[in-house]
């Protein structure tokens, strides 16, 4: 999300204050318009300052448990203003579960450590099937835990199968008093540690191997914590359940209900990924940024190369892309309902799209910072150890991939008309994503005709150049289409989805940049490194031995389209923008 706050960034000669379209904390303004979102972002903010660069590292490389950080977020009541419902918040103005105040906090905590977001996000998914639930104590329990700083977990995941539901072992067997024992293992769990609360997935062995949600507490004896399966500071946990006791209280869905609230909580929980990953880059940024500029190498400033320039230059560029279409797709997160649900494609999306880019931006910077992105006291060598794990938590690149293809046809050849959808930041519950409904049907969503967006700022090179491809790309798709066996063929398939993606893409950038004003040259500039993008994934299609000759044509078409250079603007923008944030941030050393 544009967090921002665009913020005056380094005075240049000029005296032109430019605006900085990444998250600088020390500078940090919310969007939540009122006092108490804004309250829990500078708190957050004074905690991670107060402890320190130094601390920080120190407790990643040694691989503390965040006891501190619990310890905090329950005394400030963090986690129960921002994952309570208001109708269980009793009485707390500052309770809701607002996923534009949630997506700016994710980004914000990742920020200062994927670890800390990890705490967070799978609380998130935890609450998923509770607050899904028609189970009234339940929920009332989860509102009072949360107010004592509990931290939640989701119990989907077994060792064999991973978060193939199907393939579920976990067993809810019926006892002769009304009440259940549950018996099996599960793994790979996040906070499973100390959850208070954890949301568990099985089967119910009463001849119906009816799928149910139930709940466990990792402080019960029946509850074995067996190791954590990673090495890391964050915990995730494999624990097994010996003839647990389950009660009619602990019961949160059964049958189609628990099915869906599974993959429903999962949406929710893949919308937080990209701002997390958002975030885990920008502090790279300010690290990677402010240290070149201020290293001489061959007498001359490393900022000065040309391939350096580049380099932070496309890093820049990705990000503010990241950030500009990550606001967009959250009014639509916002905004849906049982008519409107273009979210279940802006939200594979993002979880796609954006956790890619974020890998993307980081290994452009590495290559600029080199062996110090090594070095135990830069977040950068933190960062680059966890970054690629948002693109596999929540469906992996390919299965989100294969879920965005689904919506293609409709986008491309059956646009619907919808109300117009603006930028909100209103203090409201969105509760449709407890209500989100049966998860089947994809096929029949439709979204508005995604033209006159692109058609708006068509004066701009690059993006008139993009619609270029994007034009040969529908006459493909709709003449020389993928076949069944190209269909099935993830090795095709995916890199035509990611095509597809690009489109979707741009479109919500262009939204977003239209309601921020973005300045038009870094639209510009973004759309350069799209339209290559854009010609990489028609390149691998037509090196596929399985590309029939009149799709490869039309690959062929799209990868002779090329972008357009404007030197003026390119330094314009490296100016203004990308090297003004030397030395804009620095995270306190102690």
């Amino acid at each position: 999300m544009l967090l921002g706050q665009y913020k005056t960034c380094t005075i240049l000669k000029s005296k032109e204050h430019q605006m900085n379209y990444l998250l600088q904390p020390k500078k940090f303004k919310s969007l939540m318009a009122d006092k108490g979102s804004q309250a829990i972002m500078e708190k957050t903010v004074t905690f991670f300052e107060k402890m320190g660069k130094e601390r920080l590292l120190d407790d990643y490389n040694k691989k503390v448990w965040y006891r501190e950080f619990v310890d905090f977020i329950g005394k400030e009541q963090i986690f129960a203003k921002l994952l309570t419902p208001s109708q269980y918040g009793g009485g707390d103005p500052d309770c809701r579960w607002d996923t534009a105040r949630n997506s700016e906090y994710s980004e914000l905590l990742a920020f200062y450590g994927l670890g800390y977001w990890y705490c967070f996000q799978v609380s998130i998914l935890g609450l998923g099937p509770i607050w899904m639930s028609p189970n009234e104590k339940a929920k009332k329990k989860a509102a009072e835990l949360l107010k004592k700083g509990a931290i939640f977990a989701f119990g989907l995941s077994e060792r064999t199968h991973g978060a193939d539901i199907y393939s579920t072992e976990t067993t809810l067997t019926p006892v002769k008093d009304g009440t259940w024992v549950a018996n099996g293992e599960k793994y790979y769990i996040g906070n499973g540690n100390e959850a208070e609360m954890v949301s568990t997935l099985g089967k119910i062995k009463d001849g119906t191997d009816d799928y149910t949600f139930f709940v466990t507490n990792y402080k019960h004896k029946a509850y074995e914590l067996k190791k954590n399966v990673i090495s890391h500071q964050e915990y995730v946990s494999n624990f097994a359940l010996h003839d647990y006791p389950i009660t009619a209280d602990d019961i949160l869905s059964r049958g189609p209900h628990a099915w869906d609230s599974a993959l429903n909580t999962v949406n929710i929980g893949k919308f937080n990924i990209g701002p997390a990953s958002i975030g885990v880059v920008e502090h790279c940024f300010y690290e990677a940024i402010t240290h070149a500029a201020n290293r001489i190498l061959y007498g001359m400033r490393v900022t000065d190369m040309p391939h350096v320039r580049k380099n932070f230059m496309d890093a820049w560029l990705r990000l503010v892309a990241m950030k500009l279409y990550q606001r967009r797709a959250t009014d639509y997160f916002r905004n849906a309902n049982e008519k409107d649900r273009r979210y279940l494609l802006y939200n594979p999306t993002s979880k796609m799209k954006v956790t890619l880019q974020s890998e993307d931006v980081l290994n452009l910077l590495w290559e600029v910072i080199a062996a110090k992105g090594f070095e135990k006291d830069t977040y950068f060598h933190m960062a680059a150890a966890d970054i690629r794990g948002p693109s596999k938590l929540e469906g992996t690149v390919h299965v989100n991939v294969q879920l965005i293809r689904k919506f293609m046809k409709n986008y491309f050849f059956n646009p619907a008309s919808y109300a117009p959808v603006a930028p909100d930041f209103s203090s409201k519950d969105d509760l449709f994503l407890f209500n989100q409904g049966p998860t089947k049907g994809l096929g029949s969503v439709q979204f508005h005709d995604y033209k006159p967006v692109f058609e708006a700022s068509k004066q701009l090179p690059n993006v008139g150049i993009f619609i270029q491809q994007i034009n040969l790309f529908k006459e493909m798709l709709e003449k020389a289409g993928p076949d069944k066996a190209q269909d099935m063929d993830p090795s095709w398939s995916l890199p035509l989805g990611e095509m597809f993606s690009i489109v979707v893409y741009g479109q919500l950038i262009l939204e977003q940049a239209a309601f921020d004003k973005v300045d038009t040259d870094i639209i510009n500039q973004i759309f350069d490194f799209m339209v290559r993008d854009f010609s990489r994934f028609a390149l691998q299609i037509y090196g596929m031995q399985n590309t029939k000759d009149d799709q490869r044509a039309y690959c062929r078409e799209i990868m002779l389209i090329r972008s357009q250079g404007d030197d003026a603007q390119y330094n314009k923008v490296w100016q203004n923008y990308v090297f003004a944030l030397n030395g804009e941030y620095a995270m306190n050393e102690k």
